[in-house]
């Protein structure tokens, strides 16, 4: 019986497609993690639709002077993260985020739907919502930039493989932290702990040392044992520390090879006392630290006479030691540090938020700059990293600054997260009337909107007419002093930027700057990437020139290909 030819037909397009199955198959990890990818509204709205910022004035507080302005971004963080990569690529310090921990118990929405322990793609959706928000994150990270993320039980597992796919290139490290000393009842277990994933960059030292006075390391600062730790094995090592009533005054330098100290002591006739490392057999050995280094070490070093051999020694008593990979400290406690302390604050009640002490640690442990660090949490939820980040600032006058980022589900950022900020900033009175003292601080809020995707020449000057708040942002300059029909002047402490919407303005524009000696960044609409530089060609020195929306424009299409 001959075949029919929609049989033919029929098998043909099953044939090919196993064979396109086979093909892609093939291009499948052999190892590392894989999940079914869930497409996601508020990634595919940016194809039609590109996301911008929009300042809400009423909501800005400016009472601290010569310090950082902070930011609080209300949107889906996918759009807010859309926005700083242009803004802050490259820029951030420490991402510090709490994402949802996935427990099924509806704590997070994905296509404005709540994940439950029903949803058969439950792990799926958590990972593709992960994945698409920590790729976005990752280009924020300055190469010596720290990301910190907690998880619970749940996605624990799910989220080291991640972590490890996307910053295949840093170190990961996780960290215990007894959270809940009581325990959550489980059907096996009583989970008293969640988990924060530290991802720094491959070598070198990211992560601070940590105080900590419980069993200190005393012992010499001289090499005493036996093998290689003579003199002659480092010549920097050989040098005499001054000491005068019972404290180091002073460090000599590194003596000559044809001096040789006849004793580990060798009083002056002011007093002072020159210590050698001449060990108990009269063998000159060396300091643990070079002489163009000991000073860094300073505060651990201690005067003590040995009786034994009726000698001043030096001894180093060491404080500070590298983090432990579990933290036990009670102040980790989100019930009182978390729940409690937000009630006192804002006096409303709000699931799961971590302990202030918890999240101040995290950060203390790997900022290295406390003047300039910038800090961003795009799960920003109760407020709690903004809060810790002026903590911080309060206690050692740094100057950090933070930008959160929350959606409004159930009014979580104007209800919650801003509340809190504010009366942190400014000061408030507690639930038994007592009068709390403000930190200090500024702070501009901004809600996302948006500007139709198409290429048109209407939508590019509507994204040019749009895009100031994000030029401020990106050039820290919020001060506006000059506001003319076709373009804008703002400023900080010793920086300008010029937004130009029509190039015929730019004769205008440069005789409004002809007396301002500080650098400019000039941005210039244009339909195309013309950045007039000719027209500039006589204040090339003060301006940096950038198009606008092109600039942007780069941006997203490379993130929303």
């Amino acid at each position: 019986m001959a075949m029919k030819k929609e049989d033919t037909l029929s098998k043909e397009k099953l044939h090919a497609e196993i064979e396109r199955l086979k093909k892609e198959l093939k291009k499948r990890k052999k190892y590392g993690l894989v999940w079914e990818e869930k497409p996601e509204e508020v990634v595919e709205m940016c194809k039609q639709k590109l996301p911008v910022l929009k300042e809400v004035r009423n909501r800005g507080i400016m009472i601290g002077p010569n310090k950082q302005v902070n930011l609080l971004i209300e949107g889906d963080n996918y759009h807010a993260l859309s926005v700083l990569n242009y803004t802050h690529k490259n820029r951030i310090d420490v991402i510090y985020i709490d994402p949802p921990y996935n427990t099924g118990a509806k704590d997070w929405k994905y296509n404005n739907a709540y994940v439950d322990e029903n949803d058969a793609y439950r792990h799926s959706k958590w990972l593709s919502f992960m994945d698409k928000r920590l790729r976005l994150a990752k280009n924020l990270l300055k190469h010596t930039g720290v990301l910190i993320c907690t998880i619970d039980e749940n996605e624990h597992a799910s989220l080291g493989l991640l972590l490890q796919e996307i910053f295949f290139d840093r170190e990961i490290v996780c960290v215990t932290i007894i959270h809940n000393p009581g325990g959550i009842q489980g059907n096996n277990f009583s989970y008293c702990h969640e988990y924060a994933y530290f991802v720094y960059p491959a070598g070198g030292r990211y992560i601070n040392l940590q105080e900590r006075d419980e069993n200190p390391d005393v012992r010499p600062l001289r090499n005493v044992s036996k093998g290689d730790h003579l003199r002659d094995t480092a010549a920097n090592c050989f040098y005499p520390i001054f000491v005068k009533n019972g404290e180091i005054v002073g460090f000599g330098e590194v003596c000559h090879d044809s001096f040789h100290p006849k004793s580990a002591n060798i009083v002056r006739e002011d007093g002072t006392i020159e210590i050698y490392p001449i060990d108990t057999q009269g063998n000159e050995r060396k300091w643990v630290f070079a002489r163009q280094s000991v000073e860094t070490i300073i505060g651990e070093l201690k005067v003590e006479f040995n009786k034994k051999r009726g000698i001043w020694d030096i001894i180093r008593k060491k404080t500070k030691f590298p983090y432990k990979t579990v933290w036990t400290d009670p102040k980790y406690n989100a019930n009182l540090f978390g729940t409690q302390l937000l009630s006192k604050i804002i006096m409303t009640k709000f699931p799961f938020p971590k302990s202030l002490y918890a999240v101040e640690d995290c950060i203390q442990a790997v900022i290295h700059n406390k003047d300039t660090a910038v800090i961003l949490d795009f799960f920003a939820g109760s407020g709690t990293t903004g809060h810790a980040v002026l903590e911080l600032n309060k206690r050692d006058s740094g100057n950090r600054q933070f930008v959160l980022c929350t959606n409004n589900e159930n009014n979580i950022c104007t209800d919650v997260c801003y509340p809190r900020i504010q009366k942190v900033i400014e000061g408030y009175t507690d639930l038994k009337g007592r009068k709390i003292g403000g930190l200090g601080g500024n702070l501009k809020y901004f809600r996302t909107d948006f500007v139709d995707a198409e290429p048109t020449d209407k939508n590019k000057k509507k994204l040019t007419e749009q895009a100031t708040e994000m030029l401020c942002i990106k050039e820290s300059t919020y001060e506006k002093i000059l506001e003319r029909k076709d373009f804008k002047i703002f400023k900080n402490s010793n920086h300008y930027t010029g937004i130009i919407f029509d190039q015929l303005a730019i004769p205008e524009f440069k005789k409004a700057i002809k007396e301002i000696k500080n650098k400019f960044s000039v941005y210039v609409f244009s339909l195309g990437d013309d950045i007039f530089d000719e027209e500039f060609e006589d204040v090339k020195q003060k301006v940096r020139l950038s198009p606008i929306p092109e600039a942007i424009l780069r941006v997203y299409r490379r993130i929303f290909k």
